[in-house]
């Protein structure tokens, strides 16, 4: 019969879990006190633990809430540098040249409705007066051309 082996287990389960939970609470008092932003992703990283396991821990859980409230939100998209910046008058010229480029495809849209139109005009009334004579004004389709 083997030996019952389950109390070494579970020691060292408990050991495993109170390791853990000691790098954790380091690791919140560590970014703290060094002013780092706090957050769940930054104390996970620190400790060398999951995020959900920290989510699990309600008093840690509810610590990095108020830490993070006090020292305000993280950011969480790195800054565009100064230098890479588009400057307000770069951005005013981008709109003016979307403008006008906005302006310039109103008119052909404009320009090839209007043509379209025309022929269409012109088949229907080609239509009308060939097929006019050799049908009735029953057999004759109407077709209704709506706005473009």
């Amino acid at each position: 019969m083997r030996a019952d082996n389950s109390p070494h287990i579970v020691a060292a389960a408990r050991s495993r879990a109170a390791a853990t939970r000691e790098r954790a609470i380091a690791a919140v008092r560590r970014m703290d006190a060094a002013g780092q932003p706090v957050s769940f992703d930054g104390v996970a990283r620190e400790a060398g633990v999951s995020r959900s396991w920290l989510y699990s821990q309600t008093d840690l859980r509810a610590e990095i809430h108020r830490l993070r409230e006090r020292h305000g939100p993280v950011a969480s998209a790195p800054q565009v540098p100064d230098q890479q910046r588009a400057s307000d008058a770069s951005l005013l010229r981008r709109l003016e040249a979307a403008t006008a480029r906005n302006r310039q495809l109103e008119a052909e849209v404009r320009e090839l409705r209007d043509q379209l139109a025309r022929v269409l005009g012109q088949q229907r009334a080609a239509a009308v007066t060939s097929s006019g004579e050799s049908r009735s004004p029953r057999q004759q389709s109407v077709k209704t051309i709506g706005p473009c």
